[in-house]
């Protein structure tokens, strides 16, 4: 018998190198911050061309003093008037300047996610919720410094614009030379403050959110794959979390950045003036048209992001 070839099953391995294999399962992947830069860009991008009405009319709302008083009944109203007034394209008044700076605020979010969770991951991989709060902190404030606060104030500055009797900028590049040239490069920083609080909550309390229903769905298995579907579910109800976290700080954002901001000496200033003159409930004006863009929004960008990563970890090797 010691003489005749034995027979191999080739579908069955020995425990030791079927342990073997199994063991890299047990690691999660990391993102190569370079990918998510790129995938963040291409969702970005995307997403802003599918909710910008809704960006629209919570920046129309918000603007809307009850000290002027009121222009708008609601958000009906605000679209119905405008639409009148512009046409269906008035409702995307705006979006260049937000289109150019969507791109590279979602790059510059994900990558700095990626780099810094891929620092803070234990031996498994596994990023808990606490540190991936602290991450999406980073990656808040690092993409409000660099792009949001600039892009956010010539949008303000855009959309104000065109309530006005004589409407100013002619467009993208038109509108930033000019505020450049009367304000000088400090006219693209204003609400500097309020933009960093206001990105920094928003990506702590969006990522931390992702993180804990990611760990939560994937259990023991951190490499488990999510359908589409659900990382969009998970991805609206962290979009849901951070609107009613932090719109306070979106509004005070909005009115330092509005053509009105010389009326605030500070974020602290305007804070008060908005208590004293219209209000605690004035600080959650726009809530309902940024909670469906939001949501929309973190859903839309998270699905693609992930979608795109997939593609990029199959055409780009880093590993």
């Amino acid at each position: 018998m010691s003489g005749q070839p034995s027979f191999v099953n080739p579908f069955h391995r020995p425990r030791c190198l079927a342990a073997a294999a199994a063991a890299p399962a047990g690691k999660a992947k990391l993102t190569h911050p370079g990918k998510a830069i790129l995938a963040g860009g291409i969702a970005g991008g995307i997403e802003i061309c599918i909710t910008f009405p809704t960006e629209y009319v919570k920046t129309q709302l918000q603007l809307d003093e009850k000290a002027n008083p009121p222009k708008y009944k609601g958000i009906t109203d605000c679209v119905k008037q405008t639409v009148n007034s512009h046409g269906v394209r008035g409702l995307y008044r705006g979006l260049s300047s937000l289109l150019y700076g969507s791109i590279p605020k979602a790059a510059v979010r994900f990558g700095v996610f990626e780099f810094l969770s891929n620092k803070m991951r234990d031996e498994s991989g596994k990023l808990d919720s606490k540190r991936g709060f602290l991450c999406g902190l980073g990656a808040g404030v690092a993409e409000a410094v660099v792009v949001v606060c600039p892009m956010e104030t010539v949008k303000v500055k855009f959309i104000h614009d065109q309530t006005s009797a004589n409407p100013k900028y002619r467009g993208f590049f038109h509108g930033v030379r000019e505020i450049i040239r009367t304000e000088g490069l400090k006219g693209t920083y204003q609400g500097l403050t309020a933009t960093v609080l206001k990105q920094g909550s928003n990506q702590a309390i969006r990522f931390y959110v992702m993180t804990s229903l990611r760990n939560w769905y994937k259990g023991d298995d951190p490499n488990k794959a999510i359908n589409p579907l659900l990382t969009g579910l998970f991805g609206a109800v962290a979009g849901a979390a951070s609107v009613f976290g932090n719109t306070p700080l979106d509004v005070i954002k909005t009115r330092m950045q509005g053509l009105e901001a010389h009326k605030y000496k500070s974020t602290m200033d305007c804070a008060v003036k908005i208590m004293k003159h219209e209000g605690p409930m004035a600080f959650y004006k726009g809530t309902v048209p940024r909670l469906g863009r939001v949501c929309m929004d973190v859903a839309i960008v998270f699905i693609i992001y992930e979608e795109v990563v997939k593609v990029l970890n199959v055409v780009w090797k880093t590993d």
